[in-house]
């Protein structure tokens, strides 16, 4: 090898190097320069968490914050994992997990939030004293939140579940005794509120009991909420590590989000750091 064709290798060597390096810059630059976060959540008060409490932080810190409502718990974590939302808070982990697993998207937990406790609600009944032989219950029909008001039933005396049930995939399959003859109907978790005219008594994810103008005070009783059960806020895999998601760490985490948390979000199970 001559020591001309040394010289054209290294060089050539010394300029990959060099365009490499000023495209890490621009990249590093581009991505401090995120200014804009489009934050997804279900209607109620997941949105109102970001709206009163998240929004003007991050705002202070020169983000522009555009909140995009959903509601239902599907389209969420697709509009996250196709790029036209940059955040959503609206599920917990295990829901997480299982929709990120069956569709195949690359999704992360960043931050637990304030939690609506699921609630079992009536409006024909004042106690769960009241229940009465063939009583008709509704409950919400994704598997993961069907498992939550699965284990509240059995807490309240109302199914036993079959030795060995896993309590975060337990079904009505798992049901093998059911003293009240109790008729399950399942429905989306959105339609709940509204069965109550219908069923003696719903089992009613908090946000839509909030959105349609119940109180979490009102319900005949509250779930006492699992750490694996507290909401979240999730972004794509490939962004955990970026500064906007850090920024968003850290308001959910800050002594002004716990003090609105503390002023309007009155009987929400509070995630670990604000206890």
């Amino acid at each position: 090898m001559t020591a001309a064709s040394i010289y054209r290798r290294r060089t050539l060597a010394l300029l990959t190097a060099l365009i490499a390096g000023s495209v890490m810059q621009v990249a590093g630059a581009a991505d401090a320069d995120k200014k804009e976060i489009r934050f997804g959540a279900t209607a109620g008060p997941y949105a109102d968490q970001v709206r009163l409490g998240i929004k003007p932080i991050l705002e202070q810190r020169g983000y522009k914050v555009t909140i995009i409502e959903f509601s239902d718990y599907v389209q969420p974590n697709l509009a996250l994992a196709d790029g036209a939302i940059d955040a959503n808070a609206f599920q917990h982990e295990v829901y997480l997990k299982k929709f990120s697993a069956d569709r195949k998207l690359q999704l992360s937990e960043v931050v637990k939030v304030p939690t609506a406790p699921i609630g079992i609600y009536s409006r024909k009944h004042k106690s769960l004293q009241d229940v009465k032989p063939g009583a008709t219950v509704s409950l919400p029909n994704d598997p993961t939140n069907l498992a939550r008001a699965i284990a509240i039933l059995q807490q309240v005396g109302w199914v036993t579940l079959k030795p060995g049930t896993d309590a975060v995939r337990a079904s009505e399959r798992d049901i093998d005794g059911n003293p009240h003859k109790l008729k399950l109907v399942q429905l989306e978790a959105a339609q709940l509120p509204r069965s109550l005219d219908d069923v003696d008594f719903a089992f009613v994810n908090g946000n839509f009991a909030l959105a349609s103008g119940l109180s979490l005070t009102s319900a005949l009783k509250l779930e006492a909420i699992p750490d694996y059960y507290m909401n979240l806020v999730a972004v794509r895999t490939t962004d955990v590590n970026r500064p906007f998601v850090a920024d968003i760490r850290d308001a959910y985490r800050s002594s002004e989000f716990k003090a609105v948390t503390q002023q309007r979000f009155a009987g929400f199970n509070p995630p670990a750091y604000q206890r």
